[in-house]
């Protein structure tokens, strides 16, 4: 199949550190700085790590229509190929999972490895309930949506350690870094559906299994292993939060990973 047009690569873009490429997909609500940030030197130490922002996050513009899940993963593989890569490993986190498998499957040609963390080939029951929520909070109180995302979001070990100050400056500092662009975001993560990619995956692919994980369950993460041909599972005990929570061992899971395929 001959490669795809891609589209002029216009989302904000970084672009960090020498070696195979690795282009990063962030989660919804977030940006690359606020997904990756903890690990990204340590990614960037051995690739050249480029990443990109979606519309109404870091400084890319907000949408002003529903946000694609082909136009984000044409977008990724667009900023990976203008920051001078023409081959390149994959991890997508959250809602980057499901971009990450759509540039494998219309880009393989590219895609040489996908590491896939705390993610979803489609919005289950609990999503289906959760996204409204998100999308309502998002747009009118981000004091209650930051209460409603550390709840969630945080593994069960890691909220029961919190003192009732640290549990304040989490919400606060949840609230202080929702991204403008969060609507579209819930809203494209409540109509997300890669279930008919994956069995042409070509990567190889790793899926590491957020075990407290109480926005996309466990579930789901053993869907994508068991259906993309040859994937490998690994799980970490946090919560949605493996940057928050458990950091270096997530960085480790991602460059050894890569390393053993020589991406």
């Amino acid at each position: 199949m001959p490669a795809r047009t891609l589209p002029e690569a216009t989302f904000a873009r970084t672009v960090l550190g020498s070696g195979p490429g690795l282009a990063l997909a962030h989660g919804a609500g977030s940006s690359i700085d606020n997904t990756y940030g903890p690990i990204l030197e340590g990614l960037a130490a051995h690739h050249t790590v480029v990443g990109i922002d979606y519309p109404g996050s870091g400084k890319t513009s907000r949408s002003t229509t529903p946000l694609s899940l082909d136009d984000l993963a044409d977008q990724l593989v667009a900023a990976a190929v203008a920051g001078g890569l023409d081959t390149f490993a994959v991890s997508g986190y959250s809602l980057g999972g499901p971009v990450a498998i759509r540039a494998a499957a219309r880009h393989p040609e590219r895609v040489t490895a996908l590491v896939l963390t705390a993610t979803l080939p489609h919005r289950d029951n609990r999503l289906a309930l959760a996204t409204p929520i998100w999308r309502k909070l998002a747009e009118t109180d981000h004091e209650l949506l930051a209460q409603f995302l550390v709840m969630m979001a945080s593994g069960a070990d890691a909220l029961e350690a919190m003192p009732d100050e640290q549990l304040r400056q989490a919400v606060g500092f949840t609230a202080a870094h929702i991204a403008d662009g969060t609507p579209e975001h819930a809203e494209l993560a409540s109509r997300v559906d890669v279930r008919d990619d994956l069995p042409g995956i070509q990567a190889p692919t790793l899926v590491i299994s957020t075990t407290q994980d109480w926005f996309t369950s466990t579930r789901l993460h053993h869907q994508i292993a068991d259906t993309v041909p040859g994937a490998q599972l690994v799980e970490i005990p946090t919560g949605h939060l493996p940057m928050v929570e458990r950091p270096e061992e997530w960085q480790q899971l991602i460059t050894r990973f890569l390393a053993q395929h020589n991406a």
